[in-house]
């Protein structure tokens, strides 16, 4: 993670001042308040600000008044109740701002999500500076035989220093060229007086995407728990989820109630079909149930018996 001596003297400046308020406010979440926290090897996630806590989706679900006379557990029992039945409007009530760095492929990827506001680094109007992100060795696996957009098996040594030894070529060489178009360095100073730079909204185009570019992201607690459910799941790009795994840090400081829940009856929860209950039912009733009766597919009958640990049956004569 890198962040120039400007920026770090604007967070310092800002973590010495203090201010009073009635609204509510979360001293977990304010301990981190700012600070940029590292993910892979240049990005970070920082949280800006914030509005509404547990008891604000309490509220918003009772429609009452202040903290009011409930216990905690009741609130705690409420919070889990709304998510377990998914009544969603209440966790609309809070949201959160981050200000996320990250790879462009990474950003193409997360803005799919059309749920948040977003204001994205603009490299019209500035230079991009020279970072881009290189993966770990372990990291690079070959092309999944099985699913189109995932990884398979790790490569080999001798592939992973080709393939890591031509990343860092080719960005390096294209930030060369993209200097040179510019006619300028990163600082903005001015390679040859003598003549003239492409326009850099031109010039950014043949910049590859594993270089890093920022935004700030403001989105409400619902759906962001959304887009960690789909963007944490274990199939989904190990780098978009090493983002997620922090996101999913601040939203435990920030209203560890709706973390809870969230965990319980969605990330760590299933949902089942119709056809899969009735299977559930006949399994317990003593009934043998291959993949030939049980009405699911062959992809469906793998995922099913892999959710519920039943690879006994994987075996099952027809």
């Amino acid at each position: 993670m890198s962040l120039n001596q400007a920026k770090r003297d604007e967070i310092s400046s800002i973590l010495q001042q203090t201010a009073s308020t009635r609204r509510a406010t979360v001293p977990t979440l304010e301990e981190i308040l700012y600070q940029p926290i590292s993910v892979l090897d240049h990005g970070f996630i920082r949280v800006i600000d914030y509005m509404g806590d547990d008891t604000a989706i309490v509220q918003a679900a009772r429609v009452s008044y202040g903290k009011g006379t409930k216990q905690i557990q009741q609130d705690k029992g409420l919070i889990n109740y709304l998510m377990r039945h998914r009544h969603t409007t209440p966790f609309e009530m809070c949201e959160i701002k981050y200000h996320i760095k990250l790879p462009i492929f990474v950003a193409r990827q997360w803005i799919r999500h059309r749920t948040a506001n977003v204001n994205e680094y603009s490299a019209r109007y500035s230079i991009l500076g020279k970072e881009y992100y290189i993966p770990r060795a372990e990291d690079l696996s070959v092309q999944s035989t099985t699913n189109r957009q995932g990884r398979g098996s790790a490569m080999s040594s001798e592939e992973s220093a080709k393939v890591l030894d031509l990343l860092r070529k080719d960005a390096e060489l294209v930030y060369e060229h993209y200097e040179d178009m510019l006619n300028q360095d990163q600082e903005g100073n001015i390679l040859d007086p003598n003549r003239s730079g492409l326009t850099r909204e031109l010039a950014r185009m043949n910049l590859t995407l594993n270089y890093y570019t920022e935004w700030y992201w403001k989105i409400d607690l619902h759906n962001l728990l959304h887009f960690t459910s789909l963007r944490g799941d274990p199939h989904a790009q190990y780098e978009i989820r090493a983002y997620v795994n922090i996101l999913l840090d601040t939203i435990k400081k920030w209203v560890p109630f709706a973390y809870d829940a969230f965990i319980e009856y969605r990330l760590e929860g299933a949902h089942i079909s119709r056809t899969g209950r009735l299977i559930l039912k006949r399994l317990l009733h003593g009934e043998k149930v291959t993949q030939l009766t049980s009405g699911l597919s062959q992809r469906e009958w793998k995922e099913f018996i892999t959710l519920f640990d039943l690879h006994y049956l994987e075996n099952s004569a027809s």
